[in-house]
């Protein structure tokens, strides 16, 4: 019975170990995948060539494939966790398959393990006046505020936001971002974000010492913030707000998604917006927009409303 990854030593074999980093090359390179993303691929294939101790790829069979599958559930991953494994392994098997290294696909029939999926939270409209209202003189704060403005302002990814740089806005209040896959799309700029922007604007000059630095929000080192910076950023705002639930920078893209979906029931604008390739990601806020809807009808309509 082969170990678990976890309490094995083992490095990858050599062959196992030259074409994960190929495949990795490929999705860098040729589809254009971020850093975390690679990371994320890398990490779950090791994991099945550790707890199944193939030294080829070619060993892989649909058989195999399911003994990797029962192996997690054996070490109590969470279904979304375990879907998110075979969906890496499907990928790298086409892969392999079009360098010729297999013949046939051992993922093909292979059914990950049903997971309830959790509507996207977010914040009321009331609770982004809380969260992002309050004038700042102290000068962290005014960065802080000008991200989070342009967060909830463009419905940004967190990586979105950090990779951002001063020359990507233009001159007709726009802001052109880098998504997924490297795919660019212009977004309007609201009032309230230009105006927190054109104050960190001044900030950012008088931290800025050194030459070449492009990167829209810096830290007080002046290099380009990072992702754990801005969650504990706005976890910190929050907490100074004294918000009663959790915040992290994906409710921030939640909120703006839903907020504009109730306000124009445009879900193809939506779409446009959040840089989704498929209507089917954005539909789930159609289930938040109903629930909006049917808070309404409870609280407006006389047969609906309670006594």
């Amino acid at each position: 019975m082969p170990k678990k990854a976890a309490e094995t030593d083992l490095q990858l074999a050599p062959d196992c170990a030259h074409w994960l980093q190929k495949f990795l090359g490929h999705l860098r390179y040729e589809r254009g995948l971020s850093s975390h993303t690679l990371s994320n691929y890398e990490r779950q294939l090791t994991q099945v060539a550790l707890s199944l101790e193939i030294q080829d790829w070619r060993a892989l069979t649909q058989t195999k494939v399911k003994q990797a599958l029962a192996i997690a559930r054996k070490q109590n991953l969470h279904p979304r966790s375990i879907a998110l494994r075979l969906s890496s392994l499907r990928t790298f098997v086409q892969y392999l398959m079009q360098q010729g290294i297999l013949d046939t696909d051992p993922v093909d029939g292979v059914s990950a393990p049903k997971a309830d999926k959790p509507l996207p939270k977010q914040l009321s409209v009331d609770d982004m006046a809380v969260l992002l209202n309050d004038e700042y003189d102290e000068e962290i704060l005014i960065r802080d505020q000008a991200m989070f403005e342009l967060m909830y302002g463009c419905g940004l990814r967190l990586n979105e936001l950090t990779s951002l740089n001063v020359f990507d806005f233009t001159r007709d209040h726009q802001v052109r971002v880098t998504g997924k896959g490297n795919k660019q799309r212009l977004l309007p700029v609201g009032k309230k974000a230009r105006e927190a922007i054109a104050k960190w604007l001044e900030v950012r000059r008088q931290w800025l010492t050194k030459e070449g630095e492009s990167a829209l929000f810096i830290s007080k080192r002046q290099n380009r913030i990072s992702n754990r910076q801005v969650a504990n950023r706005l976890n910190e705002m929050a907490k100074r707000q004294a918000m009663s639930q959790g915040v992290n920078p994906h409710k921030l893209r939640h909120s703006f998604a839903t907020h504009v979906l109730e306000s124009s029931g445009d879900l193809r604008a939506v779409q446009e917006l959040l840089g989704h390739a498929n209507l089917s990601t954005t539909q789930v806020y159609t289930h938040l927009d109903f629930q909006h809807l049917a808070n309404v009808y409870d609280n407006a309509h006389p047969r609906a409303r309670k006594k």
